[in-house]
């Protein structure tokens, strides 16, 4: 072997050393980086002092800046300024299933990606699905086209499974009635609305060891909160588990709202018509564990909006205390490279668990 050979040798294996030694999490090699793992795992990439954030399309758990957090408020105080008008606040509060089953209308069961991720997040949901795990009961509120339930159904190895699917937009049941993966052996889809009096058709009181509640909290009215953590609650086990993922205060779609959109604090009406709430999380403690509804300033809020329509579902009972058993804010910094962009998304992602007796206070 001449010089040059060896030489170009110990070069090939010092760059395949040097690619093995990078994480991939920061490697642009397509084999040896995350977009080849399926659920694509989140969380492992942090943007430190010495980067150059535009190196990479996203980042893991990256805060704004004091000055982006200025700039944010300073938007958010142009669109209080510009509210939607009153007749629009009544009429996209009346009949909030309208707009939603429009929106399912237009967008079929294609147009939205599955969530692989949520087991990895809640292990919870993998464990139902175990072998000989036996008879369990999950619903998921909020189910639209079958994008949760469905991946759920198909890692199933658990005989005694049983998914209730509910959302209060028909046309988003009749899209998961119509899927071919659809088997009432283990699925159950219903249309229910989580704010209402009543409770899903085919589940009792105390019957549910799992509600799955992803990005569907936000498209409730602030006051019909209690009346839906009340339903939940009435509904799950003692020991029973609610898996909750929403929209944070402060994230790019709540940013980038337009004008004559503001409904009121932090709750807006999108350009398809369907509402949106972003929350903070300490908001979200309250409201989960019942210190938000025992609170005056819930009472008068009440007092207030005696003519909502939401209005009508609130009861003057005594709010649930679920555990808190988890709630952190997921947070990712997007990076449009080309243009040189910084868009910053913001989620809350919980865990609230009913008391068995002996843990009640």
């Amino acid at each position: 072997m001449s010089l040059s050979d060896q030489s170009t040798v110990e070069n090939y294996s010092s760059a395949d050393i040097a690619i093995e030694q990078i994480p991939p999490h920061r490697s642009h090699d397509p084999s040896n980086n995350l977009k080849r793992s399926d659920p694509f795992q989140f969380g492992s990439r942090y943007l430190l002092p010495e980067d150059n954030p535009y190196e990479f399309n996203a980042w893991d758990h990256v805060e704004p800046s004091p000055e982006d957090l200025i700039r944010f408020e300073s938007q958010i105080e142009v669109q209080r300024a510009t509210p939607v008008s009153e007749f629009d606040r009544i009429r996209f509060n009346m009949e909030p299933e309208k707009w939603w089953n429009k929106f399912y209308a237009n967008n079929t069961s294609n147009f939205f990606k599955d969530r692989k991720w949520l087991q990895q997040e809640f292990p919870i949901l993998k464990e139902v699905t175990q072998k000989n795990s036996g008879t369990r009961v999950v619903l998921e509120v909020g189910a639209g086209a079958g994008n949760t339930c469905f991946p759920i159904l198909r890692g199933n190895e658990n005989d005694d499974l049983m998914i209730h699917a509910c959302d209060f937009s028909q046309k988003a049941i009749d899209l998961i009635r119509e899927s071919e993966t659809y088997d009432e052996t283990h699925i159950h889809a219903e249309v229910w609305d989580v704010s209402s009096p009543s409770l899903p058709l085919g589940l009792e009181e105390g019957s549910v060891d799992v509600v799955i509640m992803v990005f569907i909290f936000s498209a409730l009215h602030p006051l019909q909160w209690k009346q839906a953590v009340c339903n939940i609650w009435r509904l799950l086990k003692p020991g029973g588990e609610v898996c909750f993922r929403d929209y944070g205060r402060g994230d790019l779609a709540q940013v980038r709202m337009k004008k004559g959109r503001w409904m009121e604090e932090n709750f807006y009406i999108r350009g398809d018509g369907t509402r949106v709430y972003f929350f903070a999380q300490d908001e979200l403690k309250d409201i989960w564990s019942g210190e938000l509804f025992r609170s005056e300033k819930y009472q008068q809020s009440i007092r207030d909006s005696e003519d909502e329509p939401a209005a009508a579902t609130i009861r003057l009972k005594p709010a649930p205390s679920f555990n808190v058993t988890s709630l952190g804010i997921d947070r990712r910094l997007l990076i449009n490279r080309h243009k040189q962009l910084k868009m910053y998304r913001c989620w809350m992602q919980g865990r609230f668990q009913k008391p068995v007796p002996n843990d009640e206070v």
